[in-house]
């Protein structure tokens, strides 16, 4: 068949070189689900072609504003599924029945969708990945999300204790970077459910078990493993600009790579870590009690002025305002 295919084309297009500029790059689907045919495959109206010494990224872009959904031949797409404008699905994916998804989504090779799940705009599976399960129940992601190479996300969970044929749900925010081989397995009974927030980055080889509530902006490093019913939070409250370490949060210092990273000029970072000094390692804490070392440093005719360390300030004062609960634990070390 490749033989005879590469003679069709050869004489359509005796003179064209053919470059391949994308993976993802497909052919445009008809509406029947059954194969394209030669003709159509080959049909200069439908086959972009470019020349092998031209920059094709311009040549797709227009391509894809003509034709806005792309399909790639190999791929098994159910005539049932609901696709959104922009798509691309590239070779050897699947899509199932009661798929759904959003605009601008690309699936590159490899990649599968099954059961009863929704992924919305903006989402980017990478080679291998795997999301949904046909299970009772329900998948959905929201956008901007991108699912690592052979990561598998909304599957069965490992508990013994789920009975077929229950409901299991995952719920998955906005903007999260799921990286490759990691597993993040649904819910283990109907009236619970798995859920993922907002901008977090979990990086590779990671596991997020049943029903555990992950919430905004949190980095899981390689190989970090939740069991099942994990609530990804800290006891108290955490001050302002700070770190914390530990199954029962410690206070670690000044989250000083973050400050930087946030644009944080030398000066407020300087009057920071004096500020951190003077409330959390003072040289003698028996002369001077927690609300007596906020207030000398409120007071401070330098520090006062660092709209930054008045931040900081607030964030202690807040802490204990209104019945909460206070700041995390600190140890007292000796400091200058």
């Amino acid at each position: 068949m490749a033989a005879a295919t590469n003679s069709i084309l050869l004489k359509l297009k005796p003179k064209i070189k053919i470059k391949i500029c994308n993976p993802l790059f497909g052919y445009p689907r008809s509406s029947s689900s059954a194969s394209p045919s030669i003709p159509h495959l080959f049909s200069t109206t439908t086959l972009p072609y470019a020349d092998a010494d031209s920059d094709c990224s311009s040549e797709i872009k227009a391509t894809a504003d003509a034709n806005p959904n792309f399909i790639h031949p190999s791929a098994d797409v159910h005539p049932n599924a609901i696709i959104g404008h922009g798509v691309s699905v590239g070779p050897f994916c699947t899509i199932g029945s009661s798929v759904k998804l959003g605009n601008g989504c690309r699936l590159y090779p490899g990649s599968h969708v099954f059961g009863n799940t929704e992924i919305g705009d903006h989402c980017l599976l990478m080679p291998g990945a795997v999301v949904g399960d046909h299970l009772p129940g329900r998948t959905v992601l929201g956008c901007n999300n991108v699912i690592g190479h052979h990561a598998v996300v909304g599957v069965k969970c490992q508990d013994l204790k789920y009975k077929p044929g229950d409901e299991c749900f995952l719920h998955i925010g906005d903007n999260n970077e799921i990286r490759e081989h990691t597993s993040i397995h649904r819910s283990s009974k109907s009236s619970d459910k798995t859920v993922i927030g907002d901008k977090n980055l979990i990086m590779g080889s990671c596991h997020i078990a049943h029903d555990c509530n992950i919430g905004n902006n949190n980095i899981f490093a390689n190989n970090t493993l939740l069991a099942g019913h994990v609530v990804v939070e800290v006891s108290q409250d955490v001050p302002k600009y700070t770190m914390v370490v530990g199954e029962r949060a410690e206070l670690r210092g000044l989250n000083l790579e973050g400050l930087r990273r946030n644009g944080f000029t030398a000066t407020e970072i300087k009057s920071l870590r004096t500020a951190y000094r003077k409330i959390f390692m003072p040289v003698d804490s028996n002369s001077t009690s927690f609300e007596e070392r906020i207030t000398k440093v409120e007071e401070d005719k330098e520090l006062g002025k660092i709209t930054a360390v008045c931040s900081m300030i607030q964030s202690l004062r807040d802490s204990f305002a209104q019945n909460r609960r206070g700041i995390c634990k600190f140890r007292y070390f000796s400091g200058s």
